[in-house]
């Protein structure tokens, strides 16, 4: 769970899951909402599935990013912990 703590930290790829989380996309789809290099795009991609909270799938020539629904389901639910431990305290 640290990795996708890491991963989620940067401003970019929480973007980049928010895009995600609307369709699948190629990098060169993801990269058209960024101003940086489509390297630095890469990085943040592997950052993302180093984290599991993306997967890629080769399709054709493109390899198509999506989100990983349960990664990111169980970070919310240890999120969804926390909240409610602070409201069982007050």
């Amino acid at each position: 769970m640290n990795e996708s703590f890491k991963a989620l930290s940067d401003p970019t790829r929480r973007a980049i899951i928010k895009l995600l989380r609307d369709k699948d996309r190629t990098a060169g789809e993801i990269a058209e909402h960024f101003q940086m290099t489509k390297p630095s795009i890469s990085h943040h991609l592997n950052a993302l599935k180093a984290a599991k909270l993306i997967l890629d799938e080769r399709q054709g020539q493109n390899i198509m990013y999506s989100l990983n629904t349960t990664v990111v389901q169980e970070v919310m639910g240890w999120f969804m912990d926390i909240i409610k431990k602070g409201e069982d305290e007050t």
